[in-house]
């Protein structure tokens, strides 16, 4: 007989062991009790639930196109780059040698760096063709299999690989940053210059020493002074370098566009000595470097752009604190800055050589260094393909914080590799790329040891250091041409349309033809003005005058012998369609020349005050001395030129006089009068008599153009007066500009046939 123990009466039943069915029900009975029991088992159920359901929501948001994955993945990369880790190395790094490639003996200086994709294009073929550069085309992913061009070295994807350099870890397959390996591989191979291009652009000539200083040191060094922007405001950290080279509504890939809208020029320059222009950034006509914000813009539909700049235009200098958008496909790297040549792997492609380049012209200044912006050096085609906008948008959003931080940075190492490394390791932290390209940063130095590559010495900052005042003397004047440009095609400015569209024509029709005119006022006064005027339209203006002027740019001739100076102007522009000769008391209204025919002669002869014939017969002794001298030179002409004059002028006693203010002579009437010319030698036949005479023996009256046929004309005009003026003619003879004022009188009359002219003043 089981005896129950008094101290068991006294303890509760334990649920689990007794009475399971009970208990259940007791708890169903009292939820707050089961709830706090089963607590954790709630909070995890709950949060599983919420996990798998965000997770499919982000995948299905994704798929349809949205941002936010990518945006959280942003977010999360960017949190974990706030603290990244410093990579730590010996600097000692053993050399690496090229032992697996058919090229490991050969050394070059001048090497040209292309990224292909595709079979090689005619501009790929075209660089292999420039003397004393080497092409190294470095291949992707997508580049054919196949892919050969003689005269280039060609690096695959497998031969990279083997080339045992650390940088190509970090590289994607498909991108044309594994350029990266081919700036390596070049510097291995003797590089001491890396021209940094794609494969869709010209260079100008053929000819890369023609527009870039490829020597600073030496014989071939040109050791010229270069213009500098101003340093003066302090708070400008940008400048859009395409205004200095005559294109004021475009912008480079790169430009903050809160930036876009400061369009004016330059109040004045500095000068600074060359030498140290270790990155030279060139400017490209046709497809310039432009975003694809101004791509989506300005693009006229299924219309390639041909976007010119001025090829004349001094190329121009950074000082320390003031940056310009950096590319990779018309750049010069020299040996002091192979070092800036790293191209970054965690940014978008079309972002990668932007930041590269102002990450490259922080670190310069601390070698003493610059970059210089360069007029036309290739001309880019227009492939009219889209520009991937979601490739930019890091570009748009963050590189304006970018310009204002690498101004702002300081470093107190001292070795420049290790100032590479801490500012790379600071734009991690601050989100401007992430770890991996800290790492890429690490891998890249250690790789350029690898290959034999010496750290250039480091030199003081300029901007940490009192700037000297600037001088009047030390203010140097450049005044940009305005060069036609693409503008939004918006209904409220359709006007404006239409005016740049003409601007567009004249320049189209007149932009290969050369404009010689005589200043017989003050140069000083009103050269740069004669230049503003007519250099938007004629592919260069040549100013002559009494006294030379080095400074405006000013060449000396005698009015009364002016022609004898053409020839060698003729000489120095043999690629013109024609030039036109135009004394500074004549006004050209260009926009009625358009249907002139360019192959013909153009000259006033059916304006009779312009254009006399004078009777020897009891005439001054002057006219009968001229006129002598006239049938004297006729005689020895050649037989074409002499048989022409002498068919056009059956009175010998009779001289043909024009005042010859305005002329036009076409190219293939060039050699004729330069052979007239030099007939003439020193014989002493005046400006007014020589020219009539040189157009008769070139062709028959009848064949000249009547284009000045209309040309408003009075001998003589006491002063200038607006009821005189007339836009509808092509020229209106004489009207005076002696001075600013007068110059900006002239064009608010003038702007009746151009408005855009109202730019200017």
């Amino acid at each position: 007989m089981f005896v129950q123990d008094p101290s068991d009466a006294q303890k509760p039943h334990n649920p689990k062991s007794r009475n399971k069915p009970f208990s259940i029900h007791s708890k169903n009975l009292d939820f707050s009790t089961w709830a706090s029991e089963n607590l954790y088992k709630i909070i995890t159920i709950i949060l599983l639930i919420t996990t798998v359901a965000a997770l499919f929501f982000l995948r299905n948001y994704s798929t349809a196109g949205g941002d936010s994955a990518a945006l959280l993945c942003l977010q999360s990369t960017q949190s974990h780059s706030m603290h990244p880790k410093l990579p730590q190395f010996n600097w000692n790094i053993p050399r690496i040698v090229d032992q697996v490639t058919p090229f490991s003996s050969f050394r070059s200086e001048k090497w040209i760096v292309v990224s292909v994709s595709d079979y090689p294009s005619d501009s790929l073929k075209k660089l292999t063709k420039i003397k004393g550069w080497q092409v190294l085309a470095i291949g992707n992913s997508r580049t054919p299999k196949d892919w050969n061009l003689k005269g280039a070295i060609y690096l695959s994807l497998e031969m990279q690989a083997q080339l045992e350099f650390r940088v190509v870890d970090y590289l994607p397959y498909d991108s044309y940053v594994r350029k990266t390996v081919g700036y390596l591989f070049a510097i291995q191979h003797g590089a001491q210059k890396i021209y940094d291009v794609d494969d869709r652009g010209n260079v100008i000539d053929n000819d890369i020493g023609k527009h870039f200083d490829v020597e600073l040191f030496g014989e071939g060094a040109r050791q010229e002074v270069i213009l500098q922007y101003s340093h003066e405001n302090p708070n400008r950290t940008i400048v859009n370098p395409y205004i200095h080279f005559g294109q004021r509504s475009v912008w480079p890939r790169g430009l903050p566009l809160e930036n876009v809208g400061k369009i004016g020029h330059e109040e004045f320059y500095t000068e600074i000595l060359g030498g140290k222009q270790y990155i030279q950034q060139g400017i490209s006509n046709g497809l310039p470097d432009v975003d694809s914000v101004f791509y989506f813009t300005r693009k006229p539909e299924l219309e390639p752009f041909d976007i010119r700049f001025d090829e004349n235009a001094p190329k121009v200098a950074l000082p320390q604190g003031i940056m310009v958008p950096v590319n990779s496909f018309n750049t010069i790297f020299h040996s002091s800055a192979f070092w800036g040549l790293m191209l970054p792997v965690s940014v978008s492609s079309m972002a990668s050589d932007v930041l590269r380049g102002y990450f490259a012209q922080r670190i310069l200044w601390e070698i003493g260094g610059y970059v210089v912006v360069y007029p036309p050096t290739v001309h880019r085609y227009d492939r009219i393909e889209a520009y991937p906008f979601s490739e930019e948008k890091d570009l748009h959003v963050n590189v304006g914080r970018l310009i204002k931080f690498l101004v702002d940075w300081r470093s107190s190492k001292h070795r420049l590799f290790e100032k590479i490394l801490e500012l790379s390791y600071v734009m991690a932290e601050e989100g401007f790329w992430t770890e991996k390209d800290l790492q890429f940063t690490a891998a890249w130095l250690q790789d350029l040891l690898a290959v034999g590559y010496q750290q250039p010495r480091l030199m003081s900052l300029e901007i940490d250091r009192p700037r000297a005042s600037i001088g009047h003397g030390d203010k140097k004047e450049f005044v940009p041409r305005k060069i036609p440009s693409v503008h939004l095609g918006v209904e409220e400015i359709g006007t404006v349309n239409n005016e740049i569209g003409n601007l567009i024509k004249w320049r189209k029709n007149f932009g290969n033809v050369v404009l010689i005119m005589f200043c017989s006022g003050p140069v000083e006064r009103t050269a740069l003005e004669w230049r503003l005027l007519y250099g938007r339209i004629f592919k260069t203006v040549i100013m002559l005058s009494k006294e030379k002027n080095v400074d405006l740019a000013v060449e000396q001739g005698q009015l009364d012998y002016v022609y004898k100076y053409l020839p060698k102007l003729f000489d120095r522009y043999t690629s013109a369609e024609g030039f036109l000769f135009l004394m500074d008391d004549t006004i050209l209204n260009y926009w009625n020349l358009l249907q002139a025919d360019k192959s013909k002669l153009w000259i006033t002869n059916k304006v009779s005050k312009s254009w006399t014939s004078v009777s020897i017969a009891g005439n001054t002794d002057w006219y009968v001395k001229q006129a002598e001298t006239v049938n004297k030179l006729v005689n020895t002409m050649p037989a074409h030129l002499q048989v022409n004059y002498k068919e056009n002028v059956k009175d010998q006693q009779s001289l043909i006089i024009c005042n010859s203010e305005v002329f036009y002579v076409p190219r293939h009437f060039v050699p004729d009068f330069i052979d007239l010319v030099n007939l003439v030698g020193d014989l002493d036949i005046h400006h007014k008599v020589a020219i009539p005479m040189f157009f008769l023996a070139m062709d028959s009256p009848q064949n000249f153009d009547s284009v000045f046929d209309s040309m408003k004309y009075k001998q003589k005009l006491q002063s200038n007066s607006t009821s005189f003026y007339s836009p509808g003619v092509a020229a209106v003879h004489p009207w005076n500009v002696s001075s600013e004022q007068d110059f900006i009188k002239l064009i608010r009359i003038m702007a009746a046939g151009d408005p855009l002219l109202m730019e200017l003043v």
